[in-house]
């Protein structure tokens, strides 16, 4: 018994000059216990703003797919809008070229004329559109003539209109009407022709209104 309590004291008295020698460096066990407890008090305050911050990330994340989704459907609405909207600026330009047109100038004319491509290799649709200009009191008629002008084998050669339609199309292009009048033709050219050139020509029947002729540069418009 003496020699355990003898042991006894001996290791309480080297935990006690243990201590009292960190005491004597400036070690307090009671203040490291306190820094030791505000760092987990840190911690845990930081581990909560990191959950908190995830949350706000993924809410932003699911808000930018929202924008993205908005955005799309938005614009996929603002195509058909714009297009809707060019189609009656057109409608009003052609409209204010028969009632009032941007050089004063009154009877026929030639407001629109567009090949675009047809169904076959060398066919092409032809719109035409007549128009007669701010005196409407009575209609115009008569006939079109349009021909085209290219390189065919290295020389310079011109097709009637005629010549140039599908098997079975009516040969005849006449007009009659007060306002406007548009046309839709078809036209199929030579393998070994390469147009440069269109010509037209609006022969009035109608007296006291006057024919017209017209040339154009050869163009393939989209629609």
């Amino acid at each position: 018994m003496v020699r355990v309590v003898l042991v006894a004291l001996v290791a309480v008295s080297a935990y006690l000059i243990f201590e009292l020698g960190r005491i004597k460096a400036g070690y307090d066990t009671i203040e490291a216990r306190n820094v030791e407890q505000a760092h987990i008090n840190h911690i845990t305050k930081l581990d909560a703003e990191i959950s908190e911050l995830k949350q706000e990330a993924a809410i932003l994340a699911t808000n930018i797919v929202v924008d993205r989704e908005m955005y799309k459907a938005v614009e996929a609405n603002l195509a058909p809008l714009q297009a809707k909207i060019q189609e009656q600026r057109d409608a009003i330009a052609f409209y204010r070229g028969i009632v009032s047109p941007s050089d004063g100038n009154s009877g026929l004319r030639v407001q629109d004329l567009k090949f675009t491509r047809g169904k076959a290799e060398r066919e092409f649709n032809v719109r035409l559109v007549l128009v007669q200009a701010m005196k409407h009191d009575r209609k115009v008629s008569g006939n079109v003539n349009l021909s085209i002008v290219g390189d065919q084998s290295g020389i310079e050669t011109t097709y009637a209109f005629t010549q140039l339609l599908p098997e079975g199309a009516e040969r005849a292009w006449v007009f009659s009407f007060r306002y406007f009048q548009d046309f839709d033709r078809q036209v199929v050219l030579p393998d070994d022709f390469t147009p440069e050139r269109i010509n037209i020509e609006v022969r009035s029947k109608t007296r006291s209104i006057s024919s017209i002729e017209e040339s154009y540069v050869w163009t393939i418009s989209q629609s």
